[in-house]
């Protein structure tokens, strides 16, 4: 039953290397941000902002982004969004003041909201059907083994000030850009599909399946809690909550990580065998009961205690989430406009949350600000719930087949992680299956 269609291709070891770098070097910066912002005598809403305006404009620029995807492709636009974050972040080393650290983040989240964009794109196209699981927590972790590494360097970076880091980030990412550019640029599996019959997956297609809402959902609650909240709120309350030192902030972010990279690759193999939907339950529950209690915690060991459950809890949904989306567009359909959506319910979360954490810690407590935040990565289960539970096939080495599978289901009378109940025929069928029936006509 192991065959090609398991083996992973190159191009997925170049994007996941690449992944690395770049979460390497936010992580370096991640815990040097607030505390740049406050260094302008801001308050603590203030330096929640410039996390908020870095995902205000990816929240923007979002479907312009996937429009570019569609026009000019993954690599292009991955490759242009990288060079625009290097450029921005090391302005933000050189900043004055804190208009000019706004302006420059803001910058950096347009770059940011292409190559996330594009990454996941190109992803969702190169990846075999029966290892999307696989896949999506392979990338995701080497996202967060970098994440892992780099608040560790940037706590050590501390004595060297708080610009150091983002001189540090503009180099990591200049060195991803270099990698892609020079691994991707013959290859034929990563190039745009040039037939004659290319399918698009509408935004009203995919709505109409309550696996693809159901993941909106959850990915405004994700970002909200691990996106915004945790890399805005965790530092300033282990510093000014706490009175432990930045260094330790970053030790705080970290173990949120190593949660994560803990459950990430195996949560998503699991998801290949036994579905989406248990995952993303199970990873709700656990991260959103972790994080209400993070507020009250009187020592920093319980805070790094429920610091790592959180983040287990997150590991556990983050690789079937995104599985469900690629199964929502199939692998030879282009989806832009989907990917894009998908993501801007995340930035959402990251702009709202922050703004909102830090009015309730000011003007309230640290405890109430955590405990809002935990509950409300809890409403997306009523979602989950209500979405169907489905087992993807098994790869076998018909891609194509496995797709359809994946996409029309067909056992125990359920309906597939991307099927679109209620529709014609031809929308049910899913991007790849659809661009099979244009082929014959």
């Amino acid at each position: 039953m192991h065959t090609t269609a398991n083996k992973l291709p190159r191009e997925i070891w170049v994007l996941v290397s690449a992944s690395f770098v770049i979460a390497l070097g936010f992580g370096i910066v991640a815990p040097a941000l607030p505390q740049f912002a406050r260094s302008f005598d801001v308050g603590v809403t203030a330096a929640t902002a410039v996390i908020s305006v870095f995902a205000l404009m990816r929240l923007l620029f979002a479907p312009l982004s996937g429009a570019l995807v569609q026009r000019l492709g993954e690599r292009p636009t991955y490759l242009t969004g990288l060079l625009i974050v290097a450029v921005s972040s090391g302005a933000v080393a050189f900043a004055q003041g804190y208009w000019q650290l706004l302006l420059f983040r803001a910058i950096g989240g347009v770059g940011s909201t292409m190559f996330t964009v594009s990454a996941l794109g190109l992803l969702i196209r190169i990846t075999p059907p029966g290892i999307r699981g696989r896949v999506s927590g392979l990338y995701a972790t080497s996202f967060l083994f970098g994440t892992i590494g780099g608040p560790l360097v940037g706590g050590a970076l501390a004595g060297f000030g708080l610009r150091a880091p983002f001189l540090i980030y503009a180099v990591a990412l200049l060195i991803a850009a270099a990698v892609v550019y020079l691994s991707l640029r013959e290859s034929a599996l990563a190039a745009p599909d040039s037939g004659g019959h290319v399918v698009t997956l509408t935004l009203r297609e995919a709505l109409a399946s309550a696996t693809y809402r159901a993941s909106l959902v959850s990915n405004f609650a994700n970002g909200w809690v691990s996106f915004g909240v945790r890399v805005a709120m965790v530092p300033l309350f282990v510093v000014e909550a706490l009175g432990e030192g930045t260094a330790l902030a970053g030790v705080a972010l970290t173990v949120y990580a190593i949660g994560n990279a803990l459950v990430q690759i195996p949560a998503g193999r699991l998801s290949d065998l036994r579905g989406r939907r248990p995952f993303v339950l199970a990873g709700l529950a656990i991260a959103g009961g972790a994080t209400m209690f993070l507020g009250y915690s009187e020592n920093l060991l319980v805070f790094l205690a429920l610091s790592l459950v959180a983040g287990v809890g997150s590991g556990l949904m983050n690789p079937a989430q995104q599985a469900a989306v690629a199964d929502v567009i199939g692998s030879k359909a282009r989806g832009g406009p989907v990917l894009a959506t998908f993501q801007m319910a995340s930035d959402v979360g990251v702009v709202a949350g922050p703004l909102v954490a830090g009015v309730l810690a000011q003007y309230l407590s640290y405890g109430v600000a955590f405990a809002v935040t935990g509950a409300l990565m809890l409403l997306p289960i009523a979602f989950w719930v209500a979405a169907p539970r489905t087992i993807p096939q098994a790869s076998t080495g018909d891609a194509d087949a496995d797709q359809r599978a994946d996409e029309v289901g067909g056992g125990d009378g359920d309906h597939a992680e991307g099927e679109l109940p209620d529709r014609p025929a031809d929308l049910r069928l899913g991007g790849e299956a659809r661009r099979e029936r244009a082929d014959d006509q």
